[in-house]
């Protein structure tokens, strides 16, 4: 997995407003998890869902990234902050609430590791806990991939990203290649560049559905809407819990 390092002081203006990502996680606790108290969340990046958790005291944090990390603790001091892989990450304690959002788990190289995020997952959720994450479909990396690169200019800066569709065998899947350059301008006509390339790999619904229910129940799946997620939506929000034997 690339490391977001060289674009965490950029990273919350290019990614915009983290209230829709929060909104998602608080109606998910507010719906199935009322009583939540703690939440692990992982890929936490620059802090701004988990310091948008007041409402549940006890917050930890979970990111590959020092730089992002630094971000996060400024903007929270009040969570506890990991660095580590959130596919191999382990601890003693569990929570009420564990939350992957921002679309990180695209972000995992294989469908084996995102089954170890689910087997980690499955060991530091609470009885009655829940699991709530959200990923870009197959379907949204398609479309991204056949799209022509974009630009985006913010405080000064030029963003450009190109996805392109990588070679993947023939089961439903989609792997991408992200690649992102920051033009920082400097004084006259010189930049800096900032640039890094990051894989996204897209599961179907089915399958990952499949994976989740060996150690989950999937409360609900949707996209954007509310409606029924599908691999032609943008994004699937999902909310599962552990199963009870």
């Amino acid at each position: 997995m690339a490391s977001y390092d060289p674009f965490a002081r950029f990273y919350d203006t290019v990614m915009g407003d983290a209230e829709p990502r929060l909104a998602a996680v608080r109606h998910a606790i507010a719906r199935y998890r009322p009583a939540a108290r703690s939440v692990l969340e992982l890929g936490c990046g620059t802090g701004a869902v988990l310091a948008g958790l007041t409402c549940l005291p006890d917050r930890t944090g979970v990111d590959r990234s020092p730089a992002m990390l630094q971000i996060a603790r400024e903007r929270d001091p009040d969570a506890a902050l990991v660095e580590a892989d959130m596919a191999s990450y382990r601890t003693e304690r569990r929570f009420d609430v564990v939350a992957c959002v921002y679309d990180s788990l695209n972000h995992l190289a294989s469908a084996d590791d995102w089954q170890a995020v689910f087997d980690r997952t499955a060991e530091h959720l609470a009885d009655g806990g829940i699991f709530h994450f959200d990923v870009n479909t197959v379907g949204r990396l398609r479309r991204l991939a056949e799209a022509q690169a974009w630009v985006h200019d913010f405080d000064g800066h030029t963003l450009v990203m190109d996805v392109r569709r990588a070679p993947a065998p023939s089961d439903g899947r989609m792997r991408t290649t992200w690649h992102l350059r920051v033009f920082e301008p400097l004084h006259g006509r010189r930049y800096t560049l900032h640039e890094t390339t990051i894989a996204e790999l897209g599961l179907p619904l089915d399958e990952l559905t499949e994976r989740l229910r060996r150690h989950f129940e999937v409360l609900e799946c949707v996209d954007g809407d509310g409606a029924a997620a599908t691999d032609d939506a943008d994004r699937a929000h999902v909310t599962c819990t552990l199963r009870t034997t």
